[in-house]
């Protein structure tokens, strides 16, 4: 049977929702689906590029990058998923006793004592219990199981609160500038107006309250009712944590202005630096003396991001509080249309924030595990940020938390120009010129969205120690010839 005429056809690209097709297209995928190409064909042909291997630096997915698993939360899944393996002779021998009795909990918890099964909408009760203690002994302030909603990782949640939130264009949400794409994006889907706020880069990419006020008056004035305010902390693209007199005014900005805050604290487990510690927006607003009828406060975390770094999983929370019993009756409502989330992903939440303890037989390989896997991470942070401040024209400020370092150079107008004659943007030239000569792959700043007249590109800290060396190595050479062939008198600042 031949194909219908194009004209004929149901769906076409100009009979899409608009939504849909307003959402940025950006480079990194671009750039990302070149690595894959050049990937297949070193596969076929290993002598194809001046490089054996591609190294993904563009995404934080540690597990595939060769970190390996936490040991304690596999064997407590292993056990749940194959609760048969409970009653083996053998099983006392190839798993700790408290994997074996934390795993005899988790099953007494779930309906059916089957990970297969459906939960309650907002995630096993049990678990939530669990997970609700783990954040009451984190922050010093009670936390109650029914403000706790399980999730598929971090992009169902945030698309529920934007449904929420977001009523029409002319409602609009406060958006750190640079930040994640997935907020954008769920804004562009909802039909909100993007209220951009840019962080300081010369204050550590920390949140200036006056900024926040004059990009809020601006919207107002446009008539624009802003609905909330995102913060991401550690951040991501930029590394930052913030501290918490920060925090406090934050908390402070939201209250006054009537904004719900969506704290975004997905990579609270991960900070290098002895000068910070994380504190949850939650712990800053109690200990401001702010209670559920003072502030609007929405919370997200992951098992995907963190050393955890389990992103297949798809295991995360939202911790909902400072809402009235009516909207929350319709929190309820929205998060009932996904039935629930995977039971896996519910086990290792629970897990995270319930880990092993002084006295379990798992603690001190647990904590040494751990440890191992921070460690690399900030020796490797450390050695990209004294890298790239060592090269002309580049700076980086410290990666403090999170998994990326955000480097700036400073690139000759000719670099600039030849960009601009092949309609592309000078991070997204730079990016290609860098994978297409070394085979490292980074995400263009243009991806997170920027200052207007600046760049920037974000890369990973996830790649294993005996490939960092041959990381600085590549990217020094080619930092120096790219340098090299545009160089000219003047040149321009390009935030990578």
């Amino acid at each position: 049977m031949s194909p219908a005429p194009a004209s004929a056809r149901t769906l076409t690209v100009n009979s899409l929702n608009p939504k849909v097709m307003a959402l940025a297209d950006h480079f990194g995928g671009a750039i990302a689906r070149r690595a894959q190409c050049m990937q297949e064909e070193l596969e076929k042909d290993p002598g194809s590029y001046p490089f054996n291997e591609i190294i993904y630096c563009n995404l934080s997915n540690p597990h595939s990058l060769g970190q390996q698993p936490n040991k304690f939360f596999r064997k407590v899944l292993a056990l749940c998923d194959y609760p048969h393996l409970l009653y083996w002779s053998e099983t006392n021998s190839i798993f700790s006793s408290d994997a074996i009795a934390r795993a005899r909990e988790i099953l007494d918890l779930i309906p059916g004592r089957a990970t297969g099964g459906y939960s309650h909408c907002q995630g096993t009760e049990g678990l939530r219990n669990t997970i609700a203690v783990g954040i009451a002994s984190r922050d010093g302030f009670p936390c109650y199981a029914e403000d706790i909603f399980l999730t598929d990782g971090a992009a169902p949640p945030v698309h529920m609160v934007m449904h929420l939130l977001i009523r029409g264009e002319k409602d609009g949400i406060l958006c750190p500038v640079p930040s994640h794409f997935l907020y954008t994006s769920s804004m562009v889907l909802c039909g909100a107006t993007l209220v951009p706020y840019y962080l300081n880069e010369s204050g550590g990419w920390s949140v200036s309250i006056s900024d926040l006020k004059k990009h809020l008056d601006a919207a107002r004035s446009e008539g624009i009712t802003v609905r909330g305010l995102v913060v991401v902390n550690p951040g991501n693209p930029t590394g930052q944590v913030l501290v918490g007199e920060n925090q406090c005014e934050i908390v402070e900005f939201c209250r006054s202005e009537n904004l719900v805050l969506l704290a975004d604290e997905v990579y609270q487990e991960n900070v290098y630096t002895d000068e910070k510690k994380f504190n949850s927006f939650k712990k800053i607003a109690r200990s401001m003396g702010y209670g559920e009828g003072d502030i609007s406060l929405i919370s997200f975390h992951l098992v995907s991001n963190g050393y955890y770094g389990e992103c297949g999983r798809r295991g995360g929370y939202m911790e909902v509080t400072g809402f009235n019993s009516e909207v929350r009756k319709q929190v309820y409502k929205v998060a009932s249309l996904s039935a629930c989330s995977n039971i896996s992903g519910q086990i290792l939440v629970s897990l995270a924030m319930n880990p092993p303890k002084v006295g379990d037989e798992s603690y001190t390989f647990y904590q040494e595990e751990r440890g191992r896997i921070i460690l690399s991470l900030s020796q490797c942070a450390e050695a990209m940020v004294q890298t790239f401040n060592s090269f002309e024209g580049m700076t980086c400020s410290k990666a403090e938390g999170a998994m990326f370092v955000f480097p700036s150079v400073r690139l000759p107008k000719k670099a600039i120009a030849a960009a601009e004659a092949r309609n592309t943007k000078p991070d997204v030239f730079y990016a290609l010129r860098l994978l297409e000569s070394t085979g490292i792959v980074v995400l263009p700043g243009s991806v997170f969205g920027q200052v207007p007249g600046t760049w920037h590109f974000r890369c990973t800290i996830l790649q294993p120690e005996e490939k960092v060396q041959l990381f600085i190595y590549r990217f020094k050479a080619f930092h120096e010839a790219f340098m090299g062939e545009f160089h000219d008198q003047k040149s321009i600042l390009l935030y990578l």
